[in-house]
């Protein structure tokens, strides 16, 4: 027998990086415009899958009529698009699109079934009721992410966390949303795994190949790892059209033929041709305080939510770790985007879309002008329905596949914080595993108690009382923060703060403490001399 391989300190560790080496573009750099613009409809063509499936999953609750799902979907592109901009100009200044979040759903089906709403018999009246109801959830709930953000409470609070909860609330924000990867991928595989396959392929195997400049004005050579979405979603769409006017599906079952044809949404033929979204379109809001608490619970998962993506994006576009101001601000321009989605009527609230952190991570392409782009991507196909229509049409299972890729990359992204902790801990490993699995755990009680009982496992008299609870413990974010918070904080016997990666925290605790906090993070148009952070 040979001997046994002997390893040095070298071969045994890597070092800790607090920006990721090797991207194509950071959060600073300008892609050739070309580049950047195909780049940016990349992100566009991410995001809509989600903007198109949350208000379709309501109006499939309160069988609404696809005309007026096509201005909700027109109306949430269109508040998409401000809310990008305000956030990338204004809030965090990281490259996040501001897409829809799925924490909002259940409140949502909540108010839109009230009994009140759903015994309305006109489809068109049963539509306005539940949106003006809605609206005024949206409006009002959206004052905790506001009051929590620009008061500076909420970014008070983060000076208190450290890779030991930064991690698993990162990694959540990808595993929380699991329900809708690969279930929505099995609902027709014939066009869910071949998506999947190709993204994957294109965005891993392939992204080394190099491809000759087949477009002038787009020099990089590494187009599959560049425009791995594109390719896929194009090759596998056209390849679900073939099977839709090759009759494949004619004799399928109804559902089948739901979401496996390409000629089902309605999308298109019920938008109109132009159309620009405004405040209170659909009727003065009506305001209930159950549902306005109810909307606060899932904004505070949805805040959450958007601080782990404000560390993932951070990493993944080569930034420095965000001060606890600069999330703050992000969070409250977050507030502002909830209120628009109050005024303008969308069915859901606004939180850094996951499927584009992903997306920044699979093409390492950081770059804050490129999700600018994006933003007036959405604007324009928010206003030219007709043309927005057939983006949006795209069948769910490919969105599916979208999101199995890139909900992984953001948890991947998370777990790589634990390298700046002592993993070597069963203390470390305890808080970050038992904060996942009862993350993912409880809201499963809670989502299996409601399907059998219609009701949560809070049920009193008290409407308010029912929706905080049943929508805080059903959040799989707000249970791993909760969970990772108070075990990383009490669990504290014969720990060091070096073990717990608070080192790493203490450098970006205050703005001025790392002097590449104003090049990632100030505010432009000399903004920042007038706002200047505050801690």
């Amino acid at each position: 027998m040979g001997e046994p391989d002997v390893f040095g300190p070298k071969e045994l560790h890597h070092r800790a990086l607090e920006q990721l080496p090797n991207l194509a573009y950071c959060i600073n750099d300008n892609p050739r415009w070309a580049e950047s613009i195909v780049l940016g409809f990349q992100h566009y063509l991410t995001m809509l899958g989600t903007t198109v499936l949350i208000p379709t999953l309501v109006f499939r609750s309160i069988l609404g009529e696809s005309s007026d799902l096509s201005r909700v979907v027109q109306s949430a592109l269109f508040v998409s698009a401000i809310n990008t901009l305000l956030q990338t100009l204004l809030g965090s200044r990281l490259p996040a699109v501001m897409g829809n979040s799925f924490y909002f759903l259940s409140i949502t089906l909540s108010i839109v079934n009230a009994p009140s709403i759903i015994d309305i018999p006109d489809p068109h009246e049963r539509f306005r009721h539940a949106m003006r109801a809605t609206q005024g959830a949206f409006i009002a709930g959206s004052a905790l992410n506001i009051i929590l953000g620009f008061s500076g409470l909420w970014g008070l609070f983060v000076r208190f966390i450290n890779p030991i909860v930064i991690a698993p609330v990162t990694a959540i924000v990808g595993l929380g949303l699991l329900e809708y990867g690969f279930p929505g991928v099995g609902k027709c595989v014939e066009i869910g795994i071949p998506a999947l396959l190709f993204i994957l392929i294109f965005s891993q195997h392939l992204k080394h190949i190099e491809v000759p400049h087949v477009v002038p004005l787009i020099h990089h050579i590494h187009f599959f790892e560049l425009f791995p979405i594109i390719f896929g979603v194009v090759i596998v769409w056209v390849y679900a059209t073939i099977l839709t006017e090759a009759g494949a599906y004619d004799h399928a079952s109804a559902l089948g033929q739901l979401h496996c044809r390409t000629d089902r949404s309605g999308l298109v033929s019920h938008a109109p041709w132009v159309r620009v979204s405004y405040p209170l379109q659909w009727g003065a809001p009506t305001f209930d305080a159950g549902n306005v608490f109810g909307v606060m619970s899932a904004g505070f998962s949805a805040l959450v939510e958007s601080t782990g993506g404000f560390y993932a994006l951070s990493r993944l576009a080569g930034a420095t770790p965000p001060p606890p101001y600069v999330i703050s601000r992000g969070i409250g321009w977050q507030g502002v985007g909830l209120l628009l989605n109050g005024f303008f009527g969308t069915f859901t609230g606004a939180t850094v879309a996951p499927e584009n952190i992903g997306l920044v991570g699979l093409t390492r392409v950081g770059s804050r002008r490129v999700i600018q782009i994006s933003a007036f991507f959405m604007l324009f196909f928010s206003i030219f329905g007709k043309f927005g229509g057939i983006l949006a049409a795209i069948p769910q299972p490919i969105v599916a596949a979208i999101l199995c890729i890139t909900f992984g990359m953001v948890v991947g992204t998370g777990l790589s914080v634990l390298q700046f902790t002592n993993l070597n801990m069963t203390r470390n490993l305890f808080v970050v595993g038992i904060s996942i699995f009862l993350g993912l755990s409880v809201p499963q009680y809670f989502s299996e108690f409601a399907s059998r009982a219609y009701h949560g496992p809070v049920h009193t008299h008290a409407h308010w009382f029912n929706n905080i609870l049943n929508i805080f413990f059903g959040s799989p974010i707000i249970i791993t923060f909760i969970v990772a918070l108070v075990l990383d904080n009490t669990l504290l016997w014969h720990v060091s703060r070096k073990d717990r990666g608070l080192p790493w925290t203490r450098k970006f605790r205050s703005f001025g403490e790392d002097a590449r906090n104003l090049e990632f993070y100030s505010l432009p148009f000399g903004l920042h001399k007038i706002f200047p952070p505050n801690f």
